[in-house]
């Protein structure tokens, strides 16, 4: 089948929408799914400064939602025709930590995800004149018309919700909602300080909130942070003085938790600084250079560690997200921004200048 989709060419280059090709159905265990939306995620952008990690040209994009118009043979699939489904993270389901509810840390990890799709897919989807693209990002290459994925990317949802606005659930907003719940496992009385309030710190701020947590948030951009504190948090520019003093007087004492999506190196050594004794930092921005740490940081037992996906199993913490949202104490879709897919360009570099915090790519329904 042919649809249309945004093909990254290379690192320097714009996306360009064009026409693509499919070269084949669902296979068993895999559905054919009409994207309604496709969140636009750093990690999807971070693909231009991956010195070649990514395979190019591409189809990138791995927030998507939407409905299932085909299906393979599985006599185990939960997943149908007609079904409204929001798309997450590739996993193996068979390795130990997949087999151990940890499909984030599946062994094959890299190979299903970052490196654009498992080999034997190669040739699956091409540009008009043949050339090959890289056929799965994250399972999914969803900034296009149409997504062929494993079924058990795949969550469920509720046909009357909204479901164009529904994809970053599947990685953004799972992985900032889930270093609260899921990593820290936050509740009343707990403290936490998120460093960054862009789409993912901005995620867990909101869970905090909904969780009884005391919250700061720490950004150098001042609204974001009137955004932070709409949603609960104690905001905190980053060019405080004394940071880490001005978390702990925050925090009774220290916080007990602390996020950070910046890789910034001073924040994440004031962020360590201002824990309490045994305070846990976690990381989600991969880092660049070698992370130095200033001594004394992990005095008191305190710990760092990185978090991939919030440690999530998307299809018990999505429909979690969903719920809070309908209970009115998660509001993620006030950070949202649609733009039909043609116009994918002009939401990149709204993304980077921060003029947007979470873009949501929108195909364009045609007859077919």
């Amino acid at each position: 089948m042919k649809f249309r989709a945004a093909v990254l060419r290379s690192h320097e280059t714009p996306f360009a929408v064009e026409e693509i090709v499919l070269s084949t159905g669902p296979a068993a265990g895999e559905i054919l799914v009409e994207i309604a939306g496709c969140g636009m995620c750093r990690t999807d952008l971070a693909v231009r400064h991956s010195a070649g990690r990514t395979p190019l040209p591409a189809v990138l994009g791995h927030e998507g939602s939407g409905v299932v118009v085909a299906s393979g043979d599985g006599p185990d699939s939960t997943i149908g025709l007609g079904d409204h489904v929001v798309l997450s993270f590739d996993s193996c389901g068979d390795c130990r930590n997949c087999r151990s509810a940890a499909p984030a840390y599946c062994d094959s990890f890299a190979s299903l995800n970052l490196l654009g799709g498992r080999e034997e897919d190669a040739s699956r989807l091409t540009d008009a004149v043949g050339g090959a693209l890289a056929p799965r990002w994250f399972g999914q290459s969803s900034f296009a018309e149409y997504a062929l994925v494993p079924a058990r990317n795949a969550v469920r949802v509720d046909a009357a919700l909204p479901l164009e606005l529904l994809g970053p659930l599947g990685c953004g907003t799972l992985t900032g909602a889930g270093a609260v719940l899921n990593t820290f496992r936050a509740g009343p009385g707990d403290t936490l300080v998120v460093l960054g309030a862009g789409a993912v710190g901005l995620a867990a701020v909101m869970a905090a909130t909904a969780g009884g947590v005391r919250t700061v948030a720490v950004d150098r951009h001042p609204e974001r942070l009137d955004l932070a504190e709409r949603f609960g948090a104690v905001p905190l520019p980053a060019a405080t003085a004394g940071l880490a003093e001005r978390i702990r007087r925050y925090t009774d004492g220290g916080a007990q938790y602390a996020l950070d999506t910046t890789a910034s190196a001073p924040l994440i050594n004031d962020a360590l600084r201002a824990l309490r004794p045994t305070g846990t930092l976690g990381l989600v921005a991969r880092l660049r250079t070698a992370l130095q740490l200033e001594p004394g940081t992990l005095d008191g037992g305190r710990s760092i560690r990185h978090i991939c996906e919030g440690d999530a199993v998307p299809e018990l913490l999505i429909p979690r997200l969903i719920g809070l949202w309908q209970a009115g104490r998660f509001p993620f879709d006030q950070l949202i921004r649609t733009y039909p897919l043609a116009d994918i360009n002009e939401a990149e570099r709204d993304c980077d200048a921060g003029r947007v915090i979470k873009p949501v790519l929108l195909p364009e329904r045609r007859d077919r």
